[in-house]
């Protein structure tokens, strides 16, 4: 299928331009315990993505027909989606905004029909592989102004350079309180403008689906979402990234999805 050059890159599949999952450079790969803590779990996301929950997360994000419970969970995502894009201008030409872990490229797209130049990385290559096929579709009928970068890697290489505005839409929710912060704290470094992203709020019913998935063999188990104490997560951030003033914040529940946006804004 022929693309308008302007609205679609991506890598070439082979070589050293994909940003690999051990890459060196990131600011959570330091050494520590933590940090190491860190590169273990991005490695059970993107085996989890990248293989166990390809299809069923290809299924959910498209409109095809699904149960009930992941009709609950869909809706959830498309109303965050919005939430999100609600705390980026309307008019994004000239801007540089990072998608941080993209999935299969809804929010990417979004982003490029406002006139951004997006980078969408993500960790599985397998979605990526799905947001390139889809987004090329859309785009063959209907051109936007920016353009799309997709990536598979780390969300965290310095290889990606600086942005405006990144984005991480429930790309967090894996990883503790202290990962987190350190993630973005190592954004603040390259971010212009604004930063805004997802986390598990802390609550009874998360907290009990959580120790429910832990009875389940540990091959068939998704990596559990993180519940975080939102007054603990603004008093890091607070101290962590102090160049950033926390701003918007917005909790979706929707069935079995809850996630909570929270905004940070440079001065």
């Amino acid at each position: 299928m022929s693309m308008p050059p302007s609205s679609l890159r991506s890598l070439p599949p082979e070589g050293a331009a994909r940003l690999r999952p051990g890459e060196a450079g990131s600011a959570a790969q330091a050494g520590s315990g933590a940090d190491a803590a860190y590169v273990q779990r991005r490695g059970e996301i993107e085996d989890y993505f990248d293989r166990t929950a390809l299809k069923a997360w290809e299924q959910l994000t498209s409109t095809a027909p699904v149960g009930r419970i992941r009709a609950t969970v869909r809706a959830g995502r498309e109303r965050m989606r919005s939430t999100l894009m609600g705390c980026l201008p309307q008019d994004l030409r000239g801007a540089r905004v990072l998608d941080a872990g993209c999935g299969t490229g809804a929010l990417a797209l979004d982003a490029a029909a406002r006139g951004a130049e997006v980078v969408a990385i993500d960790l599985s290559p397998s979605l990526v592989n799905v947001a390139r096929e889809r987004v090329a579709q859309l785009l063959a009928s209907h051109p936007v102004a920016g353009r799309i970068d997709f990536r598979s890697g780390d969300m965290l290489s310095p290889q990606l350079g600086g942005f405006d505005y990144v984005v991480a839409m429930d790309s967090l929710i894996h990883y503790d309180e202290a990962d987190m912060v350190r993630v973005l704290e190592s954004w603040a470094q390259r971010t212009r403008s604004a930063m805004v992203f997802t986390f598990a709020p802390r609550n009874p019913a998360l907290a009990a689906m959580r120790a429910v998935g832990r009875l389940f063999p540990r091959a068939n188990r998704a990596p559990w979402i993180e519940p975080v104490a939102e007054k603990s997560l603004r008093a890091r951030l607070t101290r962590s990234v102090p160049q950033f003033e926390l701003g918007r914040t917005q909790r979706i529940s929707s069935g079995f999805y809850t996630s909570q946006a929270l905004e940070l804004v440079r001065p």
